[in-house]
């Protein structure tokens, strides 16, 4: 056989520095069989040292070029290099085992890409809106062609991602004001779901409040601009709606997002703004949550008080998240909680928060488990309350007062 036809076949020499290659022990077998085919009762039974310093001290200049030739393939091969070293193996085994947590980790960059697909969308849109709108001149509305392009690729990731339903559509006006109060997960995907839902089904959109720091991520100003998407006053709440518009608020906001678990419970914080604006608008209120919301996207569950207390100086998402996993996604639309001007804003909130923990209960597995929210997605696989230790009646809410 000849040597071109070896790979390079490594193996390690115990005590050793050096590793022989297939070509090189043949010219090794090769020096012993010159060195003893004319007297072979002179070749004695050696140990392995003993038999290679043997052949060394006979050929010196061979082992120079041993040497050297070790040298150059140890600056030319890398992996040679890193496996004198390393062990590749368990390297390898370490990698293979890393992998499924990596991807945890890596899956909701799949949310981060849809956002800047939609900002490249929207900027290539109004980049060239002259030619746009020549094309198509029945449409008035600059946004509106590039807000349905979007909203069919974010539905499409719904449907296909998350296999994303909505129940309850029909509670939501087909025309004039309402204020949709929803349940904040740790990436509010669901929203931007059932946004894009109501604008292809219903032609309608809904205005979104966000909180600031999202306004200082590069980008984000287009999708603001095309989907009215504002920090949000009172003021200004009241006059989205008093223009006739739908309007979604999480009284929770940030905060619920980071620290939230998989028993879903509320925490508002004592926040009322939202029921200020539904009382001076006189607009109904839409109570609104999304099953298996946070088996899609999880935070981490270590040093939670450490984070905490980072989130209250920055004011910023600090808790790290990881899934992105495509379990069931169904949002649940409850019954218009009608205007009532003989409520109290804080007696509203209670009146909502009531609403919110009531779809939980009825439409929620508590505590939240991965799994089975994978299992959802199977149309035989039916949804059932398991451990519910969620209380009701904003019991949440009274017990943070009372901290």
């Amino acid at each position: 056989m000849e040597n071109d036809d070896y790979q390079p076949l490594l193996r390690r020499r115990r005590n050793s520095y050096l590793k022989w290659t297939a070509s090189k022990v043949l010219e090794i077998l090769e020096l012993v069989l010159d060195l003893v085919k004319d007297v072979p009762e002179s070749l004695e039974e050696p140990t392995a040292q003993k038999f290679y310093a043997k052949v060394m001290e006979s050929h010196k200049r061979q082992q120079r070029y041993l040497k050297m030739d070790f040298l150059a393939n140890f600056i030319k091969n890398p992996q040679s290099m890193l496996s004198t070293y390393i062990d590749l193996d368990y390297s390898l085994w370490l990698y293979r085992f890393l992998t499924p947590l990596i991807v945890t980790f890596l899956l909701p960059l799949v949310f981060v890409a849809l956002i800047y697909i939609s900002f490249l969308v929207l900027f290539i849109y109004k980049l060239h809106r002259q030619v746009i709108m020549r094309a198509v001149q029945t449409d008035r509305n600059f946004w509106r062609v590039g807000r349905k392009i979007v909203a069919a690729i974010w539905d499409a990731h719904a449907r296909i991602y998350h296999g994303y339903e909505v129940i309850g559509l029909d509670n939501v006006p087909q025309e004039g004001p309402a204020l949709i109060v929803y349940y904040h997960g740790a990436i509010p995907i669901d929203m931007y779901y059932l946004n894009s839902r109501m604008l292809l089904q219903r032609e309608r959109l809904i205005y979104t409040i966000g909180d600031r720091f999202l306004f200082k991520l590069p980008g984000w100003g287009t999708i603001s601009e095309a989907f009215h998407v504002s920090p949000g006053t009172v003021q200004s709440c009241v006059s989205i709606l008093r223009d006739g518009n739908l309007l979604a608020i999480s009284p929770g906001g940030v905060y619920e997002a980071q620290f939230g678990d998989h028993y879903y419970e509320l925490l508002w914080r004592n926040r009322v703004g939202f029921a200020k604006v539904a009382q001076e608008a006189k607009v109904p209120i839409i109570p609104c949550f999304t099953q298996n919301l946070r088996e899609g996207f999880r935070q981490v569950g270590i040093f939670r008080k450490f984070f905490m207390r980072l989130y209250n100086k920055v004011r910023i998402p600090v808790y790290p998240i990881y899934g992105g996993f495509p379990v069931k996604f169904r949002t649940y639309l409850g019954k218009p909680i009608d205007y009532d001007e003989n409520l109290t804003p804080h007696e509203l909130q209670i009146k909502v928060a009531t609403a919110i923990e009531d779809l939980i209960n009825q439409h929620q597995r508590l505590p939240g488990s991965i799994l089975m929210a994978l299992l959802d997605r199977l149309p035989a696989f039916k949804s059932q309350r398991k451990g519910n230790t969620c209380a009701s009646s904003g019991s949440e809410i009274s017990k943070e007062k009372s901290e």
